[in-house]
């Protein structure tokens, strides 16, 4: 396209659920809640992650970092996205669109790494627990979640900076909630062809290996519980990966449905599942983070433990 035909773009609107009132207001007070309990439970998490000594472990010290991956990630949107619900002001800047779009791909790609760390974490402690201390040592575990959020936040800076370079020629209407890299792209009028090889790479290096990596450790981990010849033994070692693969179900399968395998003619052609595409991007960017400390506080007896140690420690005299 000529470039004389090109238009700065300086604000983009977030569409979201414009012409909806009734259904905004529903949304707002329904999203509201779970922030509050993203806020609330990862909260808890972290704390009890720090105070309570039995939790000084490679998996609480991984599942600490991915309860403040969630509090900044909705942090990042969600806060926009209630202001949008009940106000007209659906406007947000270039530089906070490329922000928002940057903590978006970054804590996306990094939990993708977390989840992967977590899985090789227990097929190490049940498959190797006489080197497990050897193995998964402070410095190995610390290192670990340094690369995936190192990892995560390069992926994010290659994808949001190829994102915002493009030209946009007038057309600043976001179908979303957030400046979510898709539907940003939609609005581009220059090839994005450069976009979406780096975009599939993005999806083999952060979706498609961790997933490989925990494929893999649950069927050792698997192939190891069968062989034990105590019944206690192999409920324990379910009990302690159940809650962890409940957490990567709902992570992958939604995020899966958003980015694996994306085509060009689902970027330059018509929306023909947006409301499917926002519901999608909705429950990834809120219901699953709000799942996470409940599912691992339900699913793990520690867990719970250090909770009522802490809420004791703290509010009973």
């Amino acid at each position: 396209m000529d470039k004389n035909n090109q238009t700065f773009v300086s604000e983009f609107l977030l569409l979201g659920l414009a012409g909806y009132p009734k259904t905004e207001i529903i949304y707002f007070v329904i999203v509201l809640v779970m922030y509050l309990v993203i806020l609330t439970g990862n909260g808890v998490l972290i704390i009890a992650s720090i105070f309570d000594s039995r939790l000084h472990t490679p998996m609480y010290f991984f599942l600490g970092n991915l309860s403040f991956l969630d509090i900044c990630y909705t942090t990042s949107s969600v806060p926009s996205t209630l202001v949008s619900l009940i106000s007209k002001k659906r406007n947000i800047s270039f530089s906070g669109c490329a922000v928002q779009m940057f903590f978006g791909f970054a804590m996306g790609s990094t939990e993708c790494l977390l989840l992967g760390m977590m899985a090789f974490d227990r097929y190490v402690a049940i498959c190797n627990p006489l080197r497990y201390s050897i193995i998964m040592s402070k410095e190995v575990y610390v290192f670990m979640a340094s690369a995936s959020w190192f990892s995560g936040s390069i992926n994010s800076v290659v994808q949001t900076s190829l994102a915002m370079r493009l030209p946009f020629c007038g057309n600043n209407v976001i179908n979303h909630f957030t400046c979510e890299v898709l539907a940003v792209l939609k609005l581009a009028c220059a090839d994005i062809s450069l976009n979406i090889i780096t975009m599939v790479i993005s999806n083999m290096a952060f979706l498609v290996l961790p997933l490989l990596v925990i494929f893999f450790s649950y069927l050792f981990i698997l192939h190891t519980i069968l062989r034990m010849n105590s019944a206690t033994g192999r409920r324990k070692a379910f009990s302690t990966c159940s809650a962890h693969l409940t957490v990567v179900i709902i992570f992958y399968g939604t995020i899966f449905s958003m980015y694996a395998k994306p085509k060009s003619q689902d970027l330059t052609g018509q929306d023909k599942f947006q409301t499917s595409d926002k519901i999608i991007s909705l429950f990834y960017g809120v219901v699953t983070p709000m799942l996470n400390p409940i599912i691992y506080s339900l699913r793990n007896k520690d867990v719970k433990a250090a909770v009522k140690y802490i809420l004791k420690q703290k509010y009973i005299p």
